[in-house]
């Protein structure tokens, strides 16, 4: 009890939010408990009480924690949409290094659009839909300019594309052996690339 003691006195909030967000993506919110998080951590579950006094608000640090590291990459994703060349390739890889460089990343929001959709949305509108609005302004841009199919719907393609690069990065160590995350990757950019931009003339 004395070494939980101690424990929980040089603990840090951002330890905390790092386990729990770890057992969120792998359980699911309704299935990690508190005292999950403080076994994770190595204290009682008192001693987590009192870093953070309900689970609800373990949950918001937790998407506060993630939203904000999206926040440091939207910026960078929203100038990769808006000038030079290569926008598409700048923006879907810096979309997918976000994702890769933490899968639980991806694996916590798939489990939260499923469990709590309507929570989900307030997100989405505040943190994701400016991002889909740029990248759809570009894809619009490239039908007049003749290199994109005038059949293709903007804000439908950014989503499905978004849709593939939470799965893929998600489910990716389920599949063991037939995965390889590199060539998973690149297939999916390859995939997303083709299917939006007409084929050059030969």
């Amino acid at each position: 009890m004395a070494a939980a003691e101690s424990r929980s006195s040089s603990l840090t909030p951002e330890q905390i939010i790092a386990a729990a967000t770890r057992l969120f993506a792998a359980r699911g919110y309704d299935g990690a408990s508190l005292q999950d998080v403080a076994d994770a951590v190595g204290i009682r579950k008192q001693s987590l009480l009192y870093h953070m006094p309900s689970k609800e608000e373990l949950r918001r640090r937790v998407l506060d924690a993630l939203l904000a590291r999206w926040n440091d990459v939207l910026p960078r994703l929203l100038m990769a949409a808006t000038s030079g060349e290569g926008q598409f390739d700048a923006v879907v890889t810096e979309t997918l290094r976000f994702f890769t460089e933490d899968p639980d990343r991806a694996r916590l929001l798939l489990r939260e659009i499923l469990d709590r959709p309507a929570d989900v949305q307030a997100l989405i509108a505040t943190h994701i839909a400016p991002w889909v609005e740029v990248v759809s302004s570009y894809i619009r841009k490239g039908i007049e300019r003749g290199t994109v199919p005038p059949d293709v719907d903007p804000p439908a393609y950014v989503l499905s594309v978004i849709h593939l690069i939470l799965s893929a990065v998600a489910t990716a160590d389920c599949f063991g052996p037939l995965a390889d995350r590199g060539r998973q990757i690149a297939e999916l950019l390859r995939m997303a690339k083709s299917s939006l931009f007409r084929p050059p003339d030969r």
